[in-house]
């Protein structure tokens, strides 16, 4: 089991929204230290927080931020990008920006944090998902938390022997400011949170924050049809 109380967190888009409300639950549940990110750490405004400027997809901002954090036990890649791109009109640059933040950024931070949580005894890896990862949407966010799920599980495999445990959160949407424009109902950010670390705490793989969440897991082993009511038109 992960303990939370006197661990050393580091939360990656630490200073709003989902992220902002795991700094808060983090250090509810007795967190020694908490390093909270963001491109512009003066974003982060919890007061016992740890700013610490990184930009997930620059493998030299990541190297310093490692390089810093050598005493973090708990990683949660939480930062992410929602650009809106679609497949056949999005340019194609959009698309990869997706991949690069939401794929690739937190490939990059659990490759220069697994060492340091190795070294100080083990700890756990929180990977933020999305409902997403399992429903199509048209564009590439779906896609590229698609592939971190992917990752995710294969992370899970590789860094149980190095006594790192691994949860993946998925949720549908939440009341944050990715999804203000967006008329459909939301989660409260901490109830999310509270989630997210009970999961971690009890060492489960994964977190299903909401019901539409169950519901999307549930009907990844049924009809296609079932899932996207337009192929039955």
């Amino acid at each position: 089991m992960t303990a939370i109380k006197d661990s050393v967190a580091l939360v990656t888009g630490g200073g709003r929204g989902v992220g902002r409300a795991l700094v808060e639950e983090l250090f509810a549940r007795g967190a020694r230290k908490v390093y909270a990110t963001a491109r512009d750490p003066r974003t982060v405004t919890h007061p016992d927080a740890v700013p610490l400027a990184l930009e997930v997809t620059d493998p030299a901002s990541v190297a310093a931020a490692a390089a810093q954090a050598q005493d973090v036990t708990v990683l949660i890649n939480n930062a992410g990008v929602a650009s809106g791109a679609r497949y056949l009109t999005s340019p194609v640059a959009d698309v990869r920006r997706d991949f690069e933040v939401n794929f690739y950024g937190p490939l990059l931070t659990t490759r220069a944090f697994a060492p340091v949580i190795e070294r100080n005894g083990g700890g756990h890896l929180l990977n933020v998902h999305s409902v997403l990862s399992w429903l199509a949407d048209g564009g590439s966010y779906s896609a590229s938390k698609s592939a971190l799920w992917s990752q995710t599980n294969s992370l899970r495999l590789e860094l149980r022997p190095r006594g790192i445990r691994v949860t993946g959160l998925h949720m549908a949407y939440v009341d944050t400011d990715m999804t203000e424009g967006i008329d459909a109902p939301k989660s409260p950010p901490h109830d999310i949170a509270t989630a997210a670390l009970d999961g971690v705490e009890a060492d489960a793989h994964e977190v299903l924050a909401d019901d539409i969440t169950r519901w999307a897991k549930g009907a990844l082993s049924g009809d296609l049809a079932a899932m996207y009511q337009q192929l039955g038109q």
